[in-house]
């Protein structure tokens, strides 16, 4: 069974039905959680001693109305998370889609991830996404 494998495994028993998601990419994992799973998958991240993502290394925010030039069919804004376990040495990306198009609204991650304080706050001013929680937007 190789890393990714593991990692994988690890996953889906921690976060079983909470993921929408999972895609295997370039050696690298992406899962996708639906808003009102997000904070709960995301302390689950970093708390399941399977897992020990400790650090949040990036956080930003996309708009998809013109994704590859193309028609869109889906929600428009989404918040991507790139996690890291140091201990473990492994890395996940993180995915949620704010579930209204006009005013964008997704948990904040600052409770979990001091780091996430300061991304948030770039993405609310780039992209418009509102992180509900956050002590200073």
């Amino acid at each position: 069974m190789s890393k990714l494998d593991t990692l994988q495994a690890a996953l889906e028993s921690a976060l079983g039905a909470r993921i929408d998601k999972l895609v295997r990419d370039r050696g690298e994992i992406t899962i996708t959680v639906s808003a009102i799973n997000y904070i709960e998958a995301a302390r689950t991240l970093r708390d399941h001693p399977a897992l020990k993502f400790e650090q949040l290394i990036d956080l930003c925010a996309l708009d998809y109305s013109s994704w590859k030039d193309q028609p869109w069919d889906g929600l428009r804004y989404c918040v991507v998370s790139h996690l890291l376990s140091v201990s473990l040495n492994w890395r996940v990306r993180l995915k949620v889609f704010a579930t209204d198009d006009d005013v964008p609204v997704v948990a904040t991650l600052s409770d979990l991830w001091a780091t996430a304080n300061w991304f948030e706050r770039e993405a609310f001013d780039m992209v418009g996404v509102v992180f509900d929680g956050h002590i200073d937007l």
